[in-house]
């Protein structure tokens, strides 16, 4: 698994050449569907990661009265919402080379 928090990826919004971004496909479309896929893999392993962490807080009463406000789950949803967005990491990592992929129909021509 791969270390979002370290990741070198743009926090805020950056225009992007695309010309550079079917360099190592040659496909324009191929790039983003893969970036897209990996975005979405990216997505799940955070929402995994701060589920866990968020369940560690959580109380199991069932009334709906008490609200309870904890400082450390509010450190821990505000430093998840300060890492870059999974679509900004998933075009650095594929920038970079280090995604993985392969096109079947291109394999077997």
């Amino acid at each position: 698994m791969v270390d979002f928090k370290k990741s070198n990826a743009e926090v805020t919004t950056v225009t992007r050449d695309l010309r550079n971004l079917d360099t190592e496909t040659g496909n324009l479309y191929e790039s983003v569907a893969i970036i897209a896929k990996r975005a979405n893999q990216i997505s799940a392993e955070l929402k995994e990661e701060l589920t866990g962490k968020l369940n560690e807080f959580a109380s199991h009463t069932d009334n709906l009265e008490e609200v309870f406000e904890n400082r450390e789950q509010i450190e821990i949803s505000k430093f998840y919402e300060r890492l870059p967005k999974p679509v900004n990491i998933a075009i650095q990592e594929f920038t970079e080379g280090k995604v993985y992929h392969r096109n079947p129909n291109k394999e077997q021509e």
